[in-house]
């Protein structure tokens, strides 16, 4: 399996179909940033908005299915999977009998209180198996939401500019941002480099990934006749292994870069120039009314 080619997770993938292409790297920046910002201190409906809106823009961007459909099905299975987590981890499963103070304490009786459990299992036996009792406050449904919307909006927003964004376009809006800094004596060239240096090596450490699996498919090893504790120490040692690649790949790279005494870098020529035609005009129109109004909307319903 080629991983490179079917998870492509912060890759730049080649093609002139999606009007995602079309954006100008600057926009792209700011509208990934209202994705990873707003959502703080923001409450669920604006959250759950932002995930639609995602999506929306997916299916919408006439990027080919096979670029995203794979890595979209596992995000969406992890975030459930950990706001599920969430939800039972931040749940009330005390006893729905035992009392900790006496009841009759309170004798103020509140009409028409909101009602803070979502669903609530008493004790029950079926046969031998105890269930509950259980509380679903409704707090911990909304930690759910936050936790498992929170990972898919920052995942994919990012994953899809990586994915129809040139990495040297991406350190040249950047560096357009933060070129009023340089005034102040900041490094903007150097952490421009990291920066570039970084996206690029994502792909690397896809590629380790990639050949720690095959060479343990090679090896046809059955897990199932080694049992538990041999299986996990495989995993680990596949771990291992896997890390010690990515560093040694990371050792090479910085003794590359020592034996040059002066690192100059010129953001200048990492812009793409592209035709100015009607399309591009209406598309980077479109893209500044969208981060208009998502503003204007998170200030509106986004609030908790």
């Amino acid at each position: 399996m080629n991983i490179l080619t079917k998870f492509p997770v912060g890759q730049y993938v080649y093609g002139n179909r999606s009007w995602l292409r079309i954006i100008d790297s600057r926009l792209k920046i700011i509208i990934v940033m209202i994705f990873l910002i707003t959502p703080i201190w923001a409450g669920p409906l604006w959250r759950l908005s932002l995930v639609g809106c995602l999506l929306l823009i997916t299916f919408l961007s006439f990027l080919p299915s096979r670029v995203w459909w794979r890595s979209l099905c596992f995000l969406s299975f992890l975030s459930l999977l950990i706001g599920f987590i969430s939800i039972l981890a931040s749940s009330d499963i005390q006893s729905l009998e035992s009392y900790l103070r006496n009841p009759n304490e309170l004798q103020v009786v509140v009409e028409n209180s909101e009602k803070w459990n979502i669903l609530q299992i008493p004790l029950q036996k079926i046969w031998f198996i105890n269930f509950g009792p259980y509380n679903l406050s409704r707090k911990a449904f909304e930690l759910g939401i936050k936790t498992s919307t929170l990972i898919f909006t920052v995942i994919h927003s990012v994953n899809l500019m990586l994915l129809t964004t040139l990495q040297e376009d991406i350190v040249w809006g950047m560096s357009w941002f933060l070129n009023p800094f340089r005034k102040f004596g900041l490094p903007i060239s150097k952490w421009l480099f990291q920066l570039l240096i970084a996206l690029r090596f994502i792909p690397l450490i896809q590629e380790e990934f990639q050949n720690i699996i095959k060479s343990l498919s090679l090896r046809s090893i059955n897990l199932r006749n080694l049992g538990f504790r041999k299986s996990f120490n495989i995993f680990l040692t596949l771990v291992e292994r896997l890390f010690q690649n990515i560093f040694l790949r990371i050792d090479q790279g910085a003794e590359s870069l020592l034996s040059k005494k002066k690192i100059i870098i010129k953001t200048n020529r990492f812009r793409t120039i592209s035709p100015s035609g009607s399309l591009n005009v209406i598309v980077n129109t479109l893209s500044i009314c969208f981060i208009c109004i998502a503003i204007f909307l998170r200030k509106l319903y986004g609030a908790l």
